[in-house]
């Protein structure tokens, strides 16, 4: 509360000037505080806009199977062997030491590998610094954070000097993974390092996308996983390329994500009870970025749609406000607009922002209650249907003015919401 005080009484021009040198001393005193830890574990950085946290237990998941003790920091949770901790800070890389302390903790646990979900935020504020980086998988990038950032170009070099870190690692060897399906991917792959390692959906024989999972064909090896959309099926080509040049077999990577449990907050599915007078499937997901938005609400084709989406953060990004109206307007039946994360903003006026993009008004409720927009959701939603919740995934707080917080969970309030609906059977 002291250094909250204290920022507000410093002159904005004066504290931008100290912040990068304060931020990068917290990271070398965090580095020596811990006894340089990332020099006795693999670290392995995940990055890029959409996908982080779930190529993060992606690899994960295929290094235990294939024998592994290993930690995972990421917007999700934080785990280290067996002990997982859900993320409670509303940000993914947590700086005042965290990082550094969870890396001695892993290291000190046994843990042979790291596996850490890295953002532009992070890196702006050098959290990643004094960190030896084996690895870095780069998924994709697409316009976000330009308000903190200043413009795309800066946010994409905050992306890129993780990448320049995996370069000036004394480890060896380094990998760099990058999609090559985005336009910015060969940017990643440009350091100089042993190992570079493109991956684009040309990499597979075959992809399918089915109701509830996808299939991955390479060559006479076919790897189904119960996860849905185009954008998993990146998210697994991610990860099958780290982990198959770390030498892990087809075979154990198909043991370890053929019955892949659910990803907390990632396109997460909830479904009625089957004595409820009808039958609907919510879906709660994280998606907080126009292309995000747009892939998530395509991963569902012909089925009607009823979706619930807000705005994540207010006095940020408010670009996008009025293109999340546009593309609910083009994909979903029908649109609840609701409370999200307004910080200091009035979240009426964010709402009303995002309805500036949506043209047939007869789809549209605002309900700013966020309980209440989805308890309406599965209310109207017709049998059948699917209710798409998006924007907070696991976000654990609903952030109000003033730095209050909110507690919260979209899937246990869908989960409580489905559970009172009508049934047409005893229990």
């Amino acid at each position: 509360m002291f250094f909250l005080h204290l920022k507000r009484l410093i002159p904005r021009p004066i504290l931008e000037k100290i912040r990068p040198p304060y931020h990068l001393a917290l990271a070398y005193v965090a580095n020596v505080f811990y006894k340089y830890p990332s020099r006795d574990i693999m670290v392995i950085a995940v990055t890029g806009t959409k996908g982080k946290s779930t190529v993060t237990e992606l690899i994960t998941r295929i290094l235990e199977t294939n024998g592994h003790k290993v930690a995972s920091l990421s917007t999700i949770q934080f785990k280290i062997g067996e002990d997982k901790k859900r993320n409670l800070f509303k940000m993914t890389m947590p700086g005042r030491f965290f990082v550094q302390k969870f890396l001695r903790d892993a290291v000190d646990a046994g843990c042979t590998h790291a596996v850490l979900e890295m953002t532009s935020e992070g890196a702006k504020q050098f959290r990643h610094r004094f960190i030896e980086i084996d690895a870095l998988v780069f998924t994709n990038l697409s316009p976000e954070h330009i308000e903190s950032h200043g413009s795309f170009a800066n946010y994409k070099e905050a992306k890129l000097s993780l990448a320049a870190r995996v370069a000036d690692s004394g480890k060896q060897p380094r990998f760099l993974v990058a999609n090559i399906d985005d336009e910015h991917g060969r940017d990643f792959l440009a350091f100089k390092v042993e190992n570079k390692l493109p991956y684009s959906l040309d990499d597979m024989s075959l992809y399918s996308l089915h109701r509830d999972s996808v299939s991955l064909v390479f060559g006479d090896i076919t790897i189904r996983v119960p996860l849905i959309g185009l954008f998993n099926v990146y998210n697994i080509l991610a990860a099958i390329t780290l982990t198959r040049a770390l030498g892990i077999s087809f075979l154990t990577i198909d043991k370890a994500l053929r019955d892949i449990p659910p990803i907390a907050g990632r396109v997460e599915r909830f479904s009625t009870a089957k004595n409820t007078i009808k039958q609907i499937t919510a879906i709660v997901d994280y998606a907080h970025t126009p292309d995000s938005l747009e892939k998530l609400y395509q991963a569902f084709p012909n089925t009607t749609k009823i979706c619930v989406l807000g705005n994540t953060g207010g006095g940020r990004d408010t670009w996008k406000r009025p293109e999340m109206g546009t593309i609910a307007n083009t994909y979903c039946d029908q649109i609840i607009l609701t409370n999200e994360d307004p910080y200091d903003e009035n979240p009426r006026k964010i709402v009303e922002e995002i309805a500036k993009g949506i043209t047939d008004k007869n789809k549209l409720e605002i309900i700013m209650d966020r309980r209440l927009a989805i308890k309406r959701a599965l209310e109207i939603a017709p049998d059948g249907s699917y209710v798409l919740i998006s924007g907070k995934g696991t976000d654990p707080y609903i952030m109000g003015p003033l730095g209050s917080k909110t507690p919260w969970s979209d899937a246990e309030v869908t989960k409580e919401e489905l559970a009172l609906l009508p049934t047409n059977l005893p229990n």
